[in-house]
């Protein structure tokens, strides 16, 4: 395909329309939520050179599995402050954060390196939306401590409960993530076709 003066011009055009996020956004990312995005760079360039000849998919689902096994463990031991009051005081004094914001800024890392994976920009104002709906899945899945507690069962079944929910919200975020920036990029591709 050779380059020509128009597909240039249309090229300048789309990129002059891009929508980038505000300032404040950014710093409350990054102040709130310890959101750091050259980190989820630096993951999305790791993953490539490990696994050069990957489709994006594979690698997509290579972050999802690795993040699985973090979100079981992370979801177990992140709740053990709630259910053994001395285990709480002793874990705050170790610098361990909490769970739910922990689990939270973790989907929300693993939403954007998919993006990036599929070639969507991650300073587009599109990801406001989606970083909203991750929020709002590691928010349930931050609930299973309090649903067991209302269920009046043992309060150590929300140990391995609290894990599995969050391995859940992982393997449902990374794979409606896939199919969301799949579906973009074959957009793009077609968008880009046409100008």
């Amino acid at each position: 395909m050779a380059v020509t003066a128009e597909a240039i011009k249309a090229t300048a055009v789309v990129l002059s329309r891009k929508k980038t996020q505000s300032m404040v956004t950014d710093e409350f990312l990054y102040f709130f939520l310890r959101m750091r995005k050259s980190e989820v760079r630096r993951v999305v360039q790791r993953v490539k050179s490990l696994y050069p000849d990957d489709t994006p998919e594979q690698l997509a689902q290579r972050l999802i599995n690795t993040q699985s096994v973090l979100s079981f463990v992370g979801g177990s031991i992140l709740h053990l402050p709630q259910l053994l009051p001395v285990a709480g005081n002793l874990w705050k004094v170790a610098g361990f954060a909490g769970g739910a914001s922990v689990m939270a800024r973790m989907h929300m890392y693993l939403i954007l390196e998919i993006a990036l994976l599929f070639g969507h920009d991650i300073e587009d104002k599109d990801r406001i939306p989606e970083l909203i709906g991750v929020i709002a899945a590691s928010s349930v899945s931050a609930a299973t401590p309090y649903a067991i507690s209302q269920l009046q069962w043992n309060p150590l079944t929300a140990i391995p409960a609290s894990g599995v929910t969050a391995t859940l919200a992982t393997q449902v975020i990374g794979a409606e993530a896939i199919r969301l920036y799949k579906k973009k990029q074959k957009k793009l591709v077609a968008a880009n076709a046409e100008a």
